[in-house]
């Protein structure tokens, strides 16, 4: 079942320490703030609030200026911590903070960093020998100060179970969602993206920038394609019939999809097909050889392996957990 969808709501915890950004903090409450009543939910999933060192916190700039918010005491409550990035990454963090951070993690809770967030996790010793995702234009000075992280330059973000970080300020509407369809499947998921009118699902190890020149002649939007694929995931579509349906060799298609999104077109179809095939699952479709036609992936063990590579999850555990009925197994 759903996390959240029969006890208390899912705690999340947000600190804002001076000189945060305020975009990431907008995206941490936009996420997982906001009522969503097109959810048809008795109740919300997520609960947010901020916190803060200080009584009085300026924000990036002094754009704004926080007050009336609970101190970082509200850390202890959060089943998930999240720490938006800062421009002044050289600067140490508060002592204070670094603490709340360190508590969250020892007592088991979910961590994730937006943007340069990742530098008050490797500061709080909480990176060390682990995997992590940062802003590309602030990679090198990572690297100097936290030699002992793992960084990934080129990536939107980065899941290490317990702690996710997210390459910049937009990669950060990218690990939400992720998260939404790690807790609670790709149907609600959509939902999700549909209103914050983003992409349901860019995968984190897309390229955190992307060449976008201006078409010279032809607006050359991969925008009709993807369309025109995603109603005919089902069919045996190959990257040789998306060139075809481009009008382009299979060569250029490659450089666009490369260009604008940061992925290759077989990439691109299979992670859909992998998403058709967990909502065709989530709707209570119990056969696995059904499931694996319609969403395109052909057989029960192709979709088996996919599922288990995008989820970690075997089909019958994905059902039990998102399904809407829940518990029965899949069959072939």
């Amino acid at each position: 079942m759903p996390q959240g969808s029969s006890h208390r709501p899912h705690q999340v915890a947000v600190i804002v320490d001076e000189g945060t950004n305020p975009f990431e903090v907008g995206v941490a409450t936009e996420l997982f703030g906001l009522p969503r009543p097109e959810l048809g939910l008795p109740g919300p999933l997520y609960e947010v609030t901020l916190c803060t060192p200080a009584p009085e916190i300026r924000m990036n700039h002094g754009f704004f200026t926080l007050t009336g918010v609970p101190g970082l005491e509200a850390v202890d409550g959060a089943d998930t911590l999240v720490v938006p990035g800062r421009p002044d990454n050289v600067v140490p963090r508060a002592p204070a903070v670094l603490d709340a951070i360190r508590r969250a993690h020892a007592r088991g809770a979910r961590v994730l960093s937006f943007c340069t967030g990742t530098f008050a996790l490797a500061e709080a010793g909480l990176l060390d020998g682990r995997r992590a995702a940062t802003h590309w234009r602030w990679a090198d000075s990572f690297r100097r100060l936290h030699p002992k992280v793992l960084l990934e330059p080129d990536v939107l973000f980065v899941d290490e179970g317990d702690l996710l970080t997210a390459a910049g300020s937009a990669a950060a509407l990218d690990l939400g969602l992720y998260v939404w369809r790690r807790d609670h499947g790709a149907e609600i998921a959509n939902h999700v993206s549909r209103r914050l009118v983003f992409a349901a699902h860019r995968d984190g190890g897309q390229r955190q920038f992307v060449e976008r020149p201006v078409p010279e002649v032809r607006d050359e939007s991969l925008a009709p394609l993807l369309a025109w694929a995603q109603e005919r995931l089902g069919e045996p579509l190959t990257v040789a019939d998306l060139a075809a349906r481009a009008r382009v060799s299979p060569a250029t298609l490659h450089r666009r999809f490369r260009a604008q999104l940061g992925t290759t077109p077989l990439a691109w179809l299979t992670a859909e097909r992998v998403a058709l095939a967990c909502r065709l699952i989530e709707r209570g479709e119990e056969r696995l050889d059904v499931v694996a036609a319609r969403s395109g992936l052909g057989t029960a063990a192709n979709l088996r392996a996919r599922l288990r590579r995008a989820t970690g999850l075997s089909p019958s555990a994905y059902r039990r957990r998102f399904g809407a009925g829940g518990g029965e197994a899949l069959v072939s």
